[in-house]
């Protein structure tokens, strides 16, 4: 299963373990009914920016999106093989994440993220039902990171702590992509 596909089946069983309607979520949202169906069915890849007024809408982190729901009988593995950690590239801005952590065994996601130099992306949802708790940690490269009215730059080695409480805003203004680790805590599984 590609991750387009993969992406739309956890958004179903997130939708569904939410006991939400395609209408429901939509209006939760802001995101169209018939965008959130071409997702579910593999048919759309999502940008970051709607990945984000999801997985907003349903309480969990956009990493959450990525997660393989386990085997019925099986346990989840404490294992992730970098050759099995879900890659998305964000069709708006191109930028680059792989999931770290290993799903449903740690409260604890990992983030591996490569920003294109010169992109932007915006997170306008605030409002989450979980209290999600962010740090971004610089590996190389220079981001610049608004949070509500804030704006912080950010240089290799430096980490940056906030909760997913108000607009986020993410900039590369230098000539070459940026890698920084974000470590998540607080989202449902």
């Amino acid at each position: 299963m590609d991750l387009t596909q993969r992406i739309g089946r956890r958004l179903h069983e997130l939708r569904s373990a939410a006991g939400l309607s395609l209408d429901a979520l939509a209006q939760k949202s802001g995101v169209s009914r018939s965008n959130i169906s071409l997702i579910e069915r593999g048919q759309s890849s999502p940008t970051a920016v709607v990945l984000d007024k999801l997985s907003s809408a349903l309480g969990v982190s956009v990493a959450s999106m990525f997660e393989a729901a386990p085997a019925p009988a099986a346990a989840p593995s404490p294992l992730a093989r970098v050759a099995e950690q879900p890659v998305w590239s964000d069709p708006a801005s191109g930028y680059v994440r792989r999931n770290v952590s290993p799903p449903g065994v740690s409260p604890l996601q990992l983030v591996d993220v490569v920003f294109p130099a010169g992109q932007r992306v915006s997170f306008e949802s605030a409002e989450r039902s979980a209290d999600i708790h962010q740090l971004v940690w610089m590996i190389d490269g220079v981001m610049e990171i608004g949070h509500g009215d804030e704006l912080w730059q950010l240089n290799p080695g430096d980490c940056l702590a906030m909760r997913l409480d108000a607009p986020i805003r993410f900039h590369n203004p230098g000539a070459k992509p940026a890698r920084y680790l974000v470590a998540l805590t607080g989202a449902r599984p």
